[in-house]
């Protein structure tokens, strides 16, 4: 079996001492592909240096909506030519975070759409994050339709995955659906086909509940293969075989 983390945010100061060990880890553990994600335009280029010296590694670059204050037109041509490059697989993780709101709502729906425009023109998928701002999102989502998206950490209502689903888009579950009180997603996950999910870490942090507490990594993205698998009444290896074969059309990897 092979698994593929399509969130990971290695280049976070909690993995300056032992990358090289946690990838290796990973691939022990049956993760063979890695996507890391960048949040801002320094973590967008880490990211990718990252990428370039890891065979396995690829890259996604963007400025998350908790750190959109400063984006100005500068920014945006950099993340453009961040995204030309080959192991960039997309732009994210990008959108909405109304729960934080660093920025006002006006300014993070602007870059939000900027960078979205970026993926359409060079045809890159988009890795979307959203919290607290369901309705905002499905209205820009609706709006701009980007040519393929997935929303990451997914942890919205059933409605929000019904309507994101019928447009054509993935939903990517983390540790989360692994904890007690995590029933409503749980049952989202229950209701999604597994020709739509895909699984990522999101690490450092949401370790699954048999780590939680600690540091999370991409290894651990099997025990959530494992939930789906127990939520879906189906085998781990068909989990792993459906949700890989997913993100590697989806990112092209």
């Amino acid at each position: 079996m092979k698994f593929i983390d399509t969130h990971a945010h290695l280049d976070f100061p909690e993995f300056k001492n032992d990358l090289d060990q946690v990838i290796e880890t990973a691939f022990e553990k049956g993760v063979e592909k890695i996507i890391n994600i960048g949040c801002s335009l320094e973590r967008s280029k880490k990211s990718l240096e990252i990428a370039e010296k890891h065979k396995n590694v690829w890259a996604s670059v963007g400025v998350h909506p908790s750190d959109v204050e400063n984006f100005d037109i500068k920014t945006l041509e950099e993340i453009y030519l961040f995204a030309k490059y080959k192991k960039v697989v997309a732009i994210g993780e990008v959108g909405l975070d109304y729960f934080h709101k660093n920025a006002e709502s006006d300014v993070q729906k602007k870059v939000f759409i900027e960078q979205m425009k970026i993926a359409n023109e060079l045809s890159k998928p988009v890795v979307v994050h959203t919290r607290e701002a369901g309705s905002d999102m499905l209205e820009v989502l609706r709006k701009e339709r980007p040519k393929n998206a997935v929303i990451h950490c997914f942890s919205e209502t059933q409605d929000f995955a019904d309507e994101v689903l019928a447009m054509g888009y993935f939903l990517s579950f983390t540790g989360i659906i692994t904890y007690p009180k995590a029933e409503e997603i749980r049952q989202v996950v229950a209701n999604t086909p597994l020709e739509r999910i895909m699984l990522e870490t999101d690490c450092p942090f949401l370790a699954p509940q048999a780590f939680r507490g600690e540091r999370n990594e991409p290894a651990y993205v099997v025990e959530i293969a494992k939930k789906i698998a127990e939520i879906k009444e189906v085998g781990l290896d068909e989990v792993a075989r459906v949700t890989t074969e997913n993100a590697e059309i989806f990112f092209g990897v």
